[in-house]
């Protein structure tokens, strides 16, 4: 028997004394925070690899010619969409509070 999201929701509406509304938000804020924690990981792999802190120091050694570029170019293009999305949950984040 497959029970649909709507049915789910009544009954633990019902059975946690709380409105629809209040576990969606619950729902989303523990899947952005998840997802959050996932992107952090993989931030935190890639910048210590280079041992940088950030997308910019990344282009600074491009700009020094501390690294090359065809070899880093997919994890510098990686990290710049991943604190951007970083960034992007962050704000959603602030604002469901």
């Amino acid at each position: 028997m497959q029970i649909t999201v709507d049915k789910t929701l009544e009954i633990l509406s019902r059975d946690f004394n709380l409105s629809k509304e209040e576990i969606l938000k619950e729902g989303l804020k523990y899947f952005l925070e998840k997802r959050l924690r996932e992107i952090k990981s993989e931030i935190y792999r890639i910048t210590g690899k280079y041992k940088i802190s950030s997308v910019e120091e990344f282009e600074t050694l491009y700009k020094e010619g501390k690294i090359e570029e065809k070899d880093s170019l997919a994890d510098f293009q990686k990290l710049d969409h991943l604190e951007f999305k970083k960034e992007e949950i962050e704000r959603l984040l602030r604002e469901m509070q």
